[in-house]
């Protein structure tokens, strides 16, 4: 740009009006205002995304999840705990690229306050220069005009007193009217100096208007330039961030296609397995009976086991004597 919209559109007719040149102001100072507000708002980002790396690192190490898983799922879920570590980790590094994005935004508003400070002194000397020049020619004007007014009193006098006797009193009126006259020649010299000084005033104020008006569009178009290309550079890295995580979850992912459920199965029956034999069922056992129930059909009878022997046969009939002897006592009596 060659710097000609706001040298071509800021004016006014009054010359003591600084409207203009306070519209540009103001315009600036809102764009550094924005800036400053831009800066803050990456300064609370990197705040967020660091304390969500740090929430997310202590998580991570911290909390368990699936500890006593084995085999290939205990690998999957290792590769989970290490990837999520290692996305918090960017975060966390994400946290620092936007604090110095922050500080070029500072470093970068402070350089065009300089700059700016510069041509803002030029401009508020010339701005005085003119008020001042313009005060003073006002004055010179002033001056000048009641020197007419008293040099036309002057004449109207002398005119009321040509018909006067007096000669001494016209003498004096004619010699007030060569003084008043003297008086307009010196102050029509005097406000003819003030005007040119202050359009020669006028000139340099305005040449220094429109050198502001240049730098202060250029400063613009870099600011403008400047600001758009952080904004697009943020959430470049925030996709950038994104993608990083997704490439760390993929490889969650691809380790969970390596999980083999029946290998997982396998490796846990093989590390605990207890046996192969189940037991042989509870058999019913009649007490009185000497054998054992029959076993239903296809098991087994287990052990014959019997609580008690069976009953003795006696050796002598009941009729025999002996028969109610109970350790040679007999219990019939003779």
């Amino acid at each position: 740009m060659t710097g000609s919209l706001l040298k071509a559109n800021f004016w006014s007719p009054d010359i003591l009006s600084t409207v203009g040149y306070d519209s540009i102001i103001q315009h600036l100072n809102n764009g550094r205002k924005n800036c400053k507000e831009f800066e803050d708002f990456l300064k609370e980002r990197a705040s967020v995304e660091e304390k969500y790396g740090k929430d997310l690192l202590s998580l991570s190490r911290k909390k368990p999840c699936g500890q006593s898983e084995t085999n290939t799922l205990r690998r999957a879920l290792e590769v989970f705990k290490q990837q999520v570590d290692n996305v918090a980790q960017s975060h966390i590094q994400l946290a620092q690229t936007l604090r110095e994005e922050a500080r070029k935004m500072e470093e970068f508003r402070e350089k065009q306050k300089s700059q700016r400070k510069k041509t803002e002194l030029v401009m508020d000397a010339v701005h005085k220069q003119k008020s001042l020049q313009f005060k003073k020619t006002m004055d010179a004007k002033k001056s000048y005009e009641q020197k007419c007014r008293d040099k036309d009193d002057a004449e109207q006098a002398v005119h009321r007193s040509a018909n006067l006797v007096n000669l001494k009193q016209q003498e004096k009126l004619f010699v007030k009217l060569a003084t008043s006259k003297t008086a307009v020649e010196d102050s029509d010299k005097a406000y003819m100096l003030h005007i040119n000084a202050l359009d020669k005033v006028r000139e340099e104020w305005q040449s220094e208007h429109i050198k502001a008006c240049e730098v202060f569009e250029a400063q613009e178009c870099e600011r403008i330039n400047f600001f758009r290309n952080a904004l697009w550079l943020h959430v470049n890295q925030l996709s950038q961030q994104c993608v990083t995580s997704d490439d760390m979850y993929e490889e969650v992912r691809k380790s969970l296609e390596m999980c083999s459920i029946e290998k997982d199965i396998e490796y846990f029956v093989n590390q605990r397995k207890t046996g192969q034999t189940p037991p042989a069922p509870v058999m019913y056992e009649n007490f009185y009976s000497p054998q054992k129930s029959a076993a239903p059909p296809g098991k087994s009878t287990g052990p014959n086991l019997a609580r008690r022997g069976p009953l003795p046969v006696p050796k002598t009939i009941p009729d025999d004597p002996d028969y109610s002897l109970v350790d040679n006592y007999s219990l019939i009596y003779q």
